[in-house]
């Protein structure tokens, strides 16, 4: 009976695997076909012939500009992760360990901001970023929301996880809060951290509206909004769209494999104290 469930148990997450790989390959074998073949009725899984068109298209084409919309979107998404950690850190400690008036009520206001829909935000964000004078510039996609309402849940919830009395023997080694915080919780919440940080930087990377409403430049766009240039009005391209999705695919794979550990560790330990 144990072998039986163990082979449905491996059966479920393979299927579940297949499920989730099959269009990533499907894309990745679509880059490397030719336009002719990618419009093909029935299509084909494997390229007839291998063909880098579509990377040629996107990589050599100067009117657009596609390695600078990548940079742009590193640099956006790795600033705006940074800013996330900073702020949702500082504010998930002092709603978990601090005591002082009011804390109850700022902390149901934070989380009762995830409950708005983002779009009901773009009018009043892009209002007070035109003020600021930050329309059009990479500063628009990075400070936005690095004030993290799920992030300070995320945190707090994992601070809370930590038992206090390493705190308090560190306060009786004499240090201060800003020493406890930065020594000694920080250091134990490197896996919930890291989640964030993954978690943030995928929400950044993946945006398309937000820029698409702020960024007018084609030297300033950032990858989501510039890929949906790449779409013609009357033709699709399919080889030149897949090779964009692969380009803009790489990054979040690599970081994802790089912090899966620290993910799961993350994710398992915020939920043990609510």
């Amino acid at each position: 009976m144990t072998n039986v469930r163990r082979a449905v148990r491996y059966a479920a997450l393979v299927l579940i695997t297949a499920v989730f790989v099959t269009p990533l390959v499907w894309m990745a074998l679509t880059s490397l076909k030719t336009y002719d073949d990618a419009q093909q009725d029935p299509p084909s899984w494997l390229p007839n012939p291998f063909s880098t068109y579509g990377y040629d298209q996107i990589l050599g084409n100067t009117a657009n500009p596609v390695l600078r919309w990548f940079l742009n979107s590193m640099l956006a998404a790795s600033l705006h992760t940074l800013l996330v950690l900073v702020t949702a850190s500082m504010a998930a400690y002092a709603l978990a360990r601090l005591r002082f008036r009011g804390r109850k009520m700022s902390f149901a206001l934070i989380v009762g901001t995830l409950f708005l829909p983002p779009t009901s935000l773009i009018i009043p964000n892009f209002v007070i970023a035109d003020q600021l004078g930050w329309i059009d510039t990479l500063t628009v996609v990075v400070v936005p929301g690095a004030a993290s309402a799920f992030g300070v849940f995320f945190l707090r919830q994992f601070f809370l996880s930590i038992p206090a009395e390493l705190e308090e023997a560190a306060v009786l080694d004499g240090a201060n809060q800003w020493e406890v915080f930065t020594r000694v919780l920080l250091p134990l919440s490197k896996p919930a951290l890291a989640t964030l940080a993954v978690l943030s930087f995928l929400t950044n990377w993946n945006d398309f509206l937000w820029p698409v409403y702020v960024l007018f430049s084609p030297e300033r766009l950032t990858l989501p909004a510039g890929l949906g240039l790449l779409q013609g009005a009357y033709v699709t391209d399919y080889p030149v769209i897949m090779a964009g999705a692969v380009l803009a695919s790489v990054p979040v794979l690599i970081l994802f494999v790089l912090a899966q550990r620290h993910i799961i560790q993350g994710v398992s330990r915020s939920g043990l104290k609510g």
